[in-house]
Order: structure tokens, then sequence, then C-alpha cells
């Protein structure tokens, strides 16, 4: 496993980003184990910033985000299928987020009863969290943080010596009585060039909970495409180019975050994204003044309800976004500078109903940050950046707001395997496009402004040996919130909702020996609108109320053929949550998955995976779902799915 955590290699603290890691992939210090590459980038000094890896997908056979994030006690995601899954870090919405894949700036939102991140799980290279408005380089309007997906490339897939390779998965879902498949090709060019190609497809009928009942509006097909082309030209300069396409389609509820009701029937939907990214690098030897990254991106993301407009309830909803990103980094010492530019476009389209709606917005950031040893175990992280905001509504009005940001964070080794951790950052985020479902009937208040993440941390990470413990307490402010509640019913104006407050903290510990290794943490999180705790549905696009909760994962190679793993999330009762209108409760769970895989031939070239997801087939809502509404007068039927029952899950992969 190689794992890079700065700029200056010779002296670096510990990062919790870097335990939580390994706790995530409780195998990963086994010597016997061949694991592909893993670089660790952390994005801010303090935090516990959660990374995921490979081999944990691997692992677990991630089939969508919810498996993604399932060992991040402060990650949880909602939504019964893929097209709704709605992530949350530290309680807040991924649409407080800047996230982004290989630097391709995910932005907007199709619909507001559905999710807005799509990526398949069999691309990734990586996922980071950050989370909390962080660095400077976070990216514009990152006032909850940001998570950064990072895709695999040729490199990491080929052997030392190897031209060309190929890689077939093929795996089975007993819950769904559904299957996926896919096939990876590989190869050097010449000796400057590679290249991979990857598509993939799956298929599953309805899901069904813990008690037995079929979910409906649950079926998906997912297909997807990629490829990617990278070079390394004379004078350390690297290119890559890589173009994603992905489909869902299946019938879906009318309000896929929602269960199925009365006003809540089952009709098609479609989605698609594609991304086309083109990212350069420059790092000429001898000169550690320049080290240039640029990134230039294009993303299509669509939804289509009722495409053959079967019902009358036909609705396509579209978000374009086009960027670039230009950064250099200047290293004097072992001091370092990173400085650059930004630039986005966002237009959302609507159409439905022989009407046609637009919105548009730009966002153009400046940025510096800096790294700076001011003893041999004190460093000091700065920056600031400058962000300028416009957009102009489907109702012709303009909308401008522009705002600085800065940050400042110590790190300091007090002994050895010992780094306290203390930080201070804001983030700007001006009026922006917006859901496009909502361009129909939704307007924006006239007065409408900017929001301003606040994010206040202290930290600290111990490593003695085979032992890790690390821990943070945060404060999160995001002021003058921007939503379009959803109750009342009649209330259909986009307007700063007042301050969104959040706080709590994170610790995890994990312990290593031989064969076996052990992971534990626990986040605990109050998150409030006004002083009112925050729901998904009474503050819509902003967040929810997640019980405390604990990560426990246990595993241990056999042998070098033989590992198994067990993992479990435990998540408190909530017995109150008072709304406008009327108090609702989420009942706690606990939920455990297992592992097991086998290389039959001592190499990587067949392996063979069984998990278990789900083992006691709880039967349980997720907090990051839908809460139950529906016993209160007028909102009956508000509520989201159960999650799924058991799940066993088969996997084969061939490596050629």
């Amino acid at each position: 496993m190689t794992i890079t955590t700065s700029s200056c290699p010779s002296r670096r603290f510990k990062r919790n980003a870097l335990w939580l890691a390994l706790l995530a992939t409780p195998l990963a210090s086994a010597e016997t184990v061949s694991l592909e590459p893993i670089q660790v980038t952390a994005e801010r000094q303090s935090g516990a910033d959660a990374v995921v890896s490979r081999q944990t997908l691997d692992n677990f056979q991630a089939e969508d985000l919810a498996d993604v994030f399932a060992g991040q006690p402060d990650v949880s995601v909602g939504g019964p299928v893929g097209v709704g899954e709605k992530v949350y870090v530290r309680g807040l919405e991924d649409s407080m987020l800047n996230v982004s894949v290989d630097g391709a700036v995910q932005a907007g939102a199709l619909f507001h009863h559905a999710g807005r991140l799509r990526i398949e799980p069999e691309l990734i290279k990586q996922v980071e969290v950050d989370a909390g408005a962080g660095k400077a380089t976070s990216g514009s309007g990152a006032v909850g943080g940001a998570i950064k997906f990072v895709t695999k490339d040729p490199e990491d897939l080929l052997r030392s010596g190897e031209t060309a390779g190929a890689l077939v998965k093929l795996g089975s879902f007993s819950n769904t009585d559904g299957y996926k498949a896919s096939t990876t090709l590989f190869g050097r060019l010449d000796d400057r060039w590679s290249a991979m190609f990857s598509a993939s497809r799956s298929d599953h009928d309805e899901y069904q909970d813990g008690d037995g009942n079929d979910i409906a509006g649950t079926k998906a097909r997912q297909q997807l495409g990629y490829a990617k082309l990278v070079g390394h030209l004379p004078g350390n300069q690297t290119v890559r180019v890589s173009h994603e396409i992905r489909t869902d389609d299946g019938d879906r509820n009318l309000r896929p975050q929602w269960g199925a009701s009365p006003f809540n029937k089952t009709f098609a939907l479609d989605s698609r994204r594609d991304t086309t990214t083109l990212n350069y690098g420059f790092t000429p030897s001898g000169n550690p003044l320049v080290a240039v990254d640029a990134t230039v991106y294009y993303t299509d993301s669509e939804i289509e309800r009722d495409p053959e407009n079967r019902d009358g309830r036909n609705y396509r909803g579209a978000v374009r976004s086009v960027g670039g990103d230009l950064r250099n980094t200047s290293r004097f010492g072992d001091h370092s500078m990173t400085y650059g530019v930004e630039y986005r476009e966002d237009k959302g389209q609507a159409r439905g109903e022989g009407e046609f709606y637009q919105e548009s917005g730009e966002v153009f950031g400046t940025y510096l940050q800096a790294d700076i040893w001011l003893t041999r175990a004190l460093l000091l992280s700065t920056g600031v950046r400058y962000d300028d905001y416009a957009m102009k509504d489907t109702r012709k009005q303009s909308f401008s707001d522009d705002g600085v940001s800065p940050n400042v964070n110590l790190s300091w080794e007090v002994l050895s395997g010992l780094t306290l951790n203390a930080g201070y950052a804001e983030a700007f985020r001006g009026p922006v496009t917006h859901d496009t479902f909502k361009l129909y009937g939704a307007e924006n208040d006239p007065e409408l402004k900017g929001e301003r993440g606040v994010n206040t941390e202290l930290g600290f990470d111990y490593v003695n040996g085979a032992f890790s413990l690390s821990g943070e307490v945060y404060r999160s402010d995001v002021r003058d919130a921007i939503s379009d509640p959803l109750i009342p019913w009649k209330q259909t104006i986009y307007t700063n909702v007042g301050d969104l407050e959040t706080e709590g903290f994170l610790i995890s510990t994990g312990y290593r020996w031989q064969g076996l290794s052990a992971g534990l943490s626990f986040h605990s999180n109050e998150a409030e609108v006004n002083g009112t705790p925050l729901t998904v549905y009474e503050h819509n696009l902003l967040g929810n109320s997640i019980g405390d909760t604990w990560v426990a994962d246990l595993a241990y190679q056999l042998n070098p053929q033989l590992e198994f793993g067990w993992q479990g999330r435990f998540v408190q009762g909530i017995d109150r949550l008072e709304t406008s209108v009327g108090t609702i409760a989420k009942p706690g769970y606990g939920v455990h998955d297992l592992y097991a895989h086998w290389l039959p031939t001592g190499s990587e070239d067949l392996r063979l995976t069984l998990t278990v997801k789900n083992v006691a087939d709880k039967q349980y809502l997720d907090h990051a779902s839908q809460a139950d509404f529906q016993h209160i007068e007028d909102y009956e039927g508000i509520v989201g799915n159960m999650a799924p029952g058991r799940d066993i899950r088969l996997g084969l992969a061939l490596r050629f």
C-alpha cells in the first residue's frame, strides 16, 4: 500500500484520515495480501476525514453509495435505490458539499425527492470525505465540506512488466434476484501511453425488507461505459482523458425518496450522467516552484419520468456543468504554497406539459493555501479564497454575491506518536441553480443572499505501534442557509431560512496483531435550524438528524488465500424530534455484515467472495431515509422505505 499525506514526505504528522482508512480496511496491513496502490491525500491538517479504499469496496461487493460509506460513522446514506440515494456528512446533505469525480464538480439537483450523486463503485479507486468547511483548495461552495471520488488508472490495474490485462467480474444478489457483470480491459499502448475501458450492467428486481415485504418502486437496471487514456509526456507531464456514461432506469415511485402510497404511485424513471474530464499535470524536475495541476470537465445529468407519457405525468430535467481548475504548488524547502483559479457554469433545464424552463449560474474563484513549518514539530496551514457568484432564474431575476473565506489550522506533534490539531475555516456559497423539478412553480426570494459555512475543530491523533486512537470535537454553522421548505405545503420560495447549526464529536480506535485487525468508531451529532431539529422533509436539501452511530469491524486472515471479516453499524434511536407539524421519532437499529474471500490459486487471478449484508434480516428504517410523518394528520404516507433485508452476495473475479 502506498500512502502519501502531504507535500513534505520527510516529516509528516499522522492524520485521522489515514487511520480511518485502516479501520475501514481491516486487512490492509496484512503483508501476505496483494493490494493495489492507494493514495490518501488529506485535504486538511485536522479533522477526521473519511477515506474509503478499493479493498473495502471489493470485500463488501459495493453496489451503491450506501455500501460505499457503510463503514463511516459520520457519513449516512438514505433512499431505497441508487437514483433516490442522498448522502449526509455530519447530518448535512450532499447538496451542501462540493462533490467531484476526478475534479469534475457534480453540481445542481434534478429532483428534490431523488439523489444527485451517481457513480459506479467498480470504477472507484478511493473516496475522500472532508467534513465541514476546510482548506481553500476544497473548491467553491464547500459550506459543509467536500466529497472527492477518484477513479482508477490503467497503471493501477497493470502488474509490473505487463503490457495488457483484463478483469471480469460476476456477482449475484439474493435479495433482489439480481446480478451484476463487468469487464475491464487495460494495457500499455507504448512506453508513455496506457488505456482502459470498462463496461458493466446490473439488473435487480424489487428488494424485500426485513419482514419479507416486496418494496414497490425499487427495481433497477444500471449500465456503465467508461474509457480513460493516460499519457506520461516528456518533461514530467501527465495527461488523463476520461469519459463516463452511466444510466439507471426502472419503475420508481413518483417520489423515489418516499414509500409507495395512493398519492405516490409507480412510474418509469430513467436517469443518465455523462462526464468528460481532462486532467493535466506538469512537475519539471529540479524546479520546486512549479507543480501545475489543471482540470477541465463537462457533466450532463438527466432524469426523465414516464418517458413514454403513458400516464400524462412526463417530466424531464437536466443539469449541465462546464468548468475548470488551474493550480500550481510552489515549495520552499519544507514549506509549500498552492494557489489557483477555478470557474464553473451550470444550467438547469426542465420540460413538461409542453413548457420549457431554464436557470443558469456561474462562479469564479481564486485561492491560496500554504503549509508552513514553524518548528520541526509545529505545522501552520492557512489560506484564503474569494468566490464570485452570479445566477439568473427562470423568472428572469438576477442574483450576484461574493465572499472571502479564510482558514487556519495548527498541528503540533507534542511527542512521538501524539499530534494535537486545532482549526478554524469559513466557506462561502452564493445563490446557485436549484432543483430542476421546481423550475415549474418555485421561485427565489428577491432578497436571496449567499450562505456562509463556519467550522471550528479540535482533535488529536495517537499512534503507538499497532494501536491507534484519534478523535475530534467540532462545531459547524451554515449562516443564512437557503432552503425551499416542504412544510408547510404551500411554501414554494427559496429563501434564507436562518442558521443551520451542527455540533458533535468523533472518536476512532484500531488495533492490528498478525492476521487479526479490529476497529471501533463512534460519532455523535446534533443538527438544528433556528433551534429546531433538522429533518429532511421540513428543511429540504439541507440535511437530516441522525442518531449516535457506532461502527465496529473485525477481520482475520487465516492464511494467504483466505480472509474473513465482520462489520457492524449501530444507530441509537431518537425518541422525539419536534417539527412544525408534530412530533416524530426514529427507532434505533443494529445491522451486521459479513464477508469472506478466497484465492483458490493463491493469487488475484481468481477471487471468490461471499458477502452477507444485514445478516440478521433486521427490519428497520435508516435514519438517513425519509422520516415517518404518516401518523400526523394530512401527512399520511410520508415515510421512507424500510431498508433491505438479508442479502447474500456471491462474487467471482477473473484476472487475465
